[in-house]
């Protein structure tokens, strides 16, 4: 089993220089993590928040490339419906030779309708846009020279994109997928799969499970490492520390609950927890002692799930995972 990193440098609230004390810790933890063992490291895209999140991850990614030497970087993900994809294609190929061939190209439609609103595009053409996005990123990464593109959203014309990747033919692809028709999707596609990690354990496997079901009808076999599951950690070493744990994430599901749903209260987004926040919490984190964890990963291992990324946060928990935890998987 493998462990990576989830999320992003954060604004430290109540600072005047918080985005910079905020981006220079998380680039110290990403340093310190590839120390530590950690596999990969992966950051978001978000915009309009308020929550001080990463909104140029391509940008970040670059710079820990130049401060690291090993550990694999990707996003998770880039929200193609907002951007030119050839610029897209442009930028990640350049992390990608800047980075020794370290890149992961991680990708999604977006869910948080506030996005959308922002940028004047309708979610309603999250999808097309998204296929047509990656139409034109692949033919960017893998056409022998020039080439064109008309489509609905970009037209293009006897272009060529450069630098080429430095792997081949592209980056591994990732895909963040929910509703069983995605899942179908990213197995038929070609894609790796991220699933999220607001999902209870159940969920996320059953939705593994479509993944797998998919993956001969393209001529795929199951690769654990093709499929990172996204998990909150906290390391609890009593009741009061467990509690405290929980009611945090109970908040942030709360915070992350409300960007997915409508002006109307709907939501059709597979993002959204369950209803009952404290089961989503107790139900969905790696919460425990060293010890409780890995019998919680064993678990996960024996279903099939082969890498796990892991979103943490509390002081050290990282630190604390890759000392005592990490050692039960080598």
């Amino acid at each position: 089993m493998k462990f990576g990193m989830f999320g992003g440098a954060r604004s430290v609230p109540g600072v005047d220089d918080g985005y910079h004390e905020g981006y220079n810790a998380y680039i110290d933890a990403v340093v310190e993590a590839e120390r530590l063992g950690y596999y990969s490291n992966f950051i978001v895209e978000h915009h309009f928040s308020g929550l001080g999140q990463v909104s140029a991850s391509l940008n970040l990614l670059s710079f820990l490339a130049a401060r690291t030497s090993r550990i694999r970087l990707g996003t998770a993900v880039v929200v193609l419906p907002w951007h030119n994809p050839v610029l897209i294609a442009e930028q990640a190929a350049t992390l990608d030779l800047l980075s020794g061939g370290r890149f992961d190209f991680g990708v999604g439609k977006g869910y948080r309708h506030n996005e959308f609103d922002g940028f004047r595009i309708p979610i309603e053409e999250a999808t097309e846009r998204f296929e047509e996005a990656m139409v034109v990123i692949r033919k960017a990464w893998t056409a022998n020279g020039r080439f064109s593109h008309n489509g609905n959203y970009w037209q293009y014309e006897n272009i060529l994109v450069e630098p080429s990747t430095t792997q081949k033919p592209h980056p591994p692809l990732w895909l963040a997928a929910g509703r069983p028709a995605s899942l179908r999707y990213a197995a038929r596609e070609g894609y790796n799969l991220f699933l999220d990690q607001f999902q209870t354990f159940e969920v996320i496997l059953e939705r593994l499970e479509i993944f797998k079901q998919a993956l001969p009808a393209a001529g795929r076999d199951y690769d654990p490492l093709g499929v990172a599951v996204a998990r909150g950690l906290f390391i609890a070493r009593d009741d009061a520390e467990r509690e405290a744990a929980i009611a945090a994430r109970m908040k942030s599901q709360e915070v992350m609950n409300a960007f997915a749903v409508k002006a109307d209260r709907t939501s059709t987004s597979s993002m959204v927890s369950d209803s009952d926040l404290h089961k989503a919490a107790v139900e969905g984190l790696l919460l425990g002692t060293p010890e409780e964890i890995i019998e919680r990963l064993k678990w996960l291992e024996a279903r099939g799930v082969g890498y796990v990324l892991l979103s943490s946060p509390m002081p050290g928990g990282l630190r604390i995972f890759a000392e005592e935890v990490m050692p039960a998987f080598l």
